[in-house]
């Protein structure tokens, strides 16, 4: 739970046994997975991973969801070679950790990764998922940069960029109703503000009864009372991005 000694929740959830669809590449600096479908494209998403890194497979396996859904999916290392966060590891230090990984100090990297998407896979529309920490960088990446079209932040941690809500893009919220980390009276002032200073798309969803992460870290047939939800994020963030993309 997050509390003093464990400030971060995301140890909360299952780890995919999963082997993923795509390969790994190198992209100038930058290590990254990449899927993409039977059929080509021009459209194409950037995935941003939570404090478990880039190699986690259940993002991987979101990757290849998008993939068979149509679009070229890639997943970077934002940690560019530092470690990504391990359960084992002491939480008293996560603060400390996490000061070296800056969710909004990722676009250098995303310009490498834009360049890459454009002149190697022939993308020309361009959208944005994260998770958790990722979550976070997506709302940084919707204030910011204009080569993109879309994003869909789940459970981002919205304390990262709470005084900012003017978007460039549309954007879809995805947040669950018993997240210990990201209290829905901070959701409330978060909906508050894009209603006030937001002029593009927007929505924000509370998902009934869920935990932070459940759209990448639960499984399904562990977890059945929360399958239809998981189901309904995934499909959600589907439709955002076809909606937009």
């Amino acid at each position: 739970m997050a509390n003093e000694s464990r400030p971060c929740p995301c140890d909360i959830g299952d780890t995919f046994d999963y082997g993923g669809r795509g390969q790994e590449v190198q992209v100038e600096h930058i290590k990254a997975y990449v899927c993409k479908p039977p059929a080509s494209t021009d459209k194409a998403v950037i995935v941003i991973h939570d404090i478990f890194g880039w190699q986690l497979p259940n993002t991987r396996c979101m990757a290849d969801m998008l993939a068979a859904n149509g679009y070229i999916a890639i997943c970077p290392d934002f940690f560019v070679g530092q470690e990504a966060w391990k359960p084992s590891n002491d939480w008293a230090s996560f603060d400390d950790w996490l000061k070296t990984r800056n969710a909004g100090k990722i676009d250098k990297e995303v310009d490498v990764i834009l360049k890459y998407l454009s002149e190697q896979c022939g993308a020309k529309k361009i959208g944005v998922i994260g998770f958790c920490w990722g979550g976070a960088a997506v709302q940084h990446l919707m204030l910011k940069n204009p080569h993109l079209k879309t994003g869909v932040s789940l459970y981002g941690v919205i304390r990262f960029f709470e005084d900012r809500s003017s978007l460039l893009h549309p954007t879809f919220f995805i947040f669950a109703e018993k997240d210990d980390h990201i209290p829905l009276k901070q959701v409330t002032l978060l909906e508050q503000k894009l209603k006030q200073n937001c002029k593009v798309d927007y929505k924000v969803k509370i998902y009934p009864g869920q935990t932070h992460g459940f759209v990448h870290r639960k499984r399904e047939d562990i977890n059945p009372q929360d399958k239809p939800y998981i189901e309904e994020g995934r499909k959600d963030m589907i439709n955002w991005l076809n909606k937009y993309l």
